[in-house]
C-alpha cells in the first residue's frame, strides 16, 4: 500500500538500544484522510470517514511489518484505569494498557494530551498511558507502573520511559480550578491574565515517573508541541476540536 505522501514517524531514542522494542508516535503526515483530519488520522471518534481511518491503520501496520489488529487501542475516558492486554481486540473504559506478550502493541491516541510509553527490559513488558490533565492529576503513569509491578514483577528503576508529544507548557492555558490540582512548579501566570495559568504537563509526568522509581537519565521527553508544530501534529485546542488523532505505541516484536 502506497501513501499519498511520505509517512513520518517519531521514534524515541531512549528505546533504541533495546533489541526488538518497537516504540513510536505517528504524526499527521503520510495518510489518506481528508481535511480537517489530513492525513494520517488514526482516531475513529472523529469526523473522519471510518474507511480512511482503517486504511491509515493498515498503512501503519504495513510500514512497521505488524498486523494492524495487533495494535491495541482503548476507548479513552480521561481516567486512570489500567488494563492488561495479551492478544488482539480493543478495550474500553481505560486510559493505560500494559502487556508482556510479544507482538502485541498497546497504543494511545492523542491530539494535545500526552502519551507516556514505558518499557521494562528485564521482563520484556511495556505500557502506554494517556495523560491529559485529568490523568496526570490522578497519577496515571504511577498507576501504570504499579500495575506492571503487580502483573509482571516490573522494577521501576530498571525501566525506560518516553513522554511524547502533547501541548507544551508555553501554550496550554488552564483556569484556576485545574491549576489548583498541580504543584506551582508546573504553573506560570498566563500572559492573558484573568487568573489563568500555563501548565507544563510534560514536566509533571516526567517527575511522576521519577517519583515512581525511574532514574531521571532513563526518561526522554519530546521536544515537539502538538499545538505549535502545526505541520506535524493534530491539536484539539488549536483546531477547536475539528481534527484527527496521533497514535503512540510500544511493544516487543515476536522475533525478539
Amino acid at each position: 500500500m502506497k501513501a499519498p505522501e511520505g509517512l513520518f514517524l517519531i521514534r524515541p531514542a531512549i528505546f533504541g538500544g533495546i533489541p526488538g522494542v518497537l516504540a513510536l508516535q505517528t504524526t499527521r503526515k503520510g495518510g489518506f484522510s481528508n481535511p480537517p483530519c489530513d492525513s494520517m488520522n488514526l482516531g475513529r471518534n472523529t469526523a473522519d470517514d471510518a474507511g480512511q481511518v482503517a486504511r491509515n491503520l493498515e498503512l501503519l501496520g504495513a510500514a512497521l511489518g505488524i498486523p494492524p489488529d495487533h495494535v491495541i487501542f482503548t476507548e479513552q475516558v480521561h481516567g486512570t484505569r489500567v488494563v492488561r492486554v495479551d492478544g488482539p481486540g480493543n478495550v474500553s473504559n481505560c486510559d493505560a494498557l500494559i502487556t508482556h506478550t510479544a507482538g502485541i502493541f498497546p497504543a494511545i491516541l492523542t491530539a494535545d494530551c500526552y502519551p507516556v510509553l514505558v518499557h521494562d527490559p528485564e521482563h520484556r513488558a511495556s505500557g502506554a498511558a494517556h495523560a491529559g490533565w485529568q490523568g496526570t492529576a490522578g497519577g496515571i503513569v504511577q498507576g501504570m507502573l504499579t500495575a506492571m509491578t503487580d502483573a509482571f514483577g516490573t522494577r521501576p528503576e530498571a525501566c525506560l520511559a518516553w513522554v511524547g508529544t502533547g501541548i507544551s507548557g508555553d501554550r496550554y492555558e488552564v483556569g484556576g480550578e485545574v491549576a489548583a490540582k498541580f504543584d506551582t512548579k508546573y504553573l506560570r501566570p498566563s500572559p492573558g491574565g484573568d487568573g489563568r495559568y500555563l501548565l507544563d504537563l510534560s514536566a509533571a509526568n516526567r517527575d511522576q515517573l521519577v517519583e515512581a522509581g525511574l532514574q531521571a537519565g532513563k526518561i526522554e521527553c519530546s521536544d515537539y508541541c502538538s499545538s505549535g508544530d502545526r505541520e506535524l501534529f493534530y491539536s484539539y485546542r488549536r483546531d477547536q476540536g475539528k481534527t484527527g488523532r496521533m497514535a503512540s505505541l510500544i511493544g516487543v516484536r515476536p522475533s525478539a
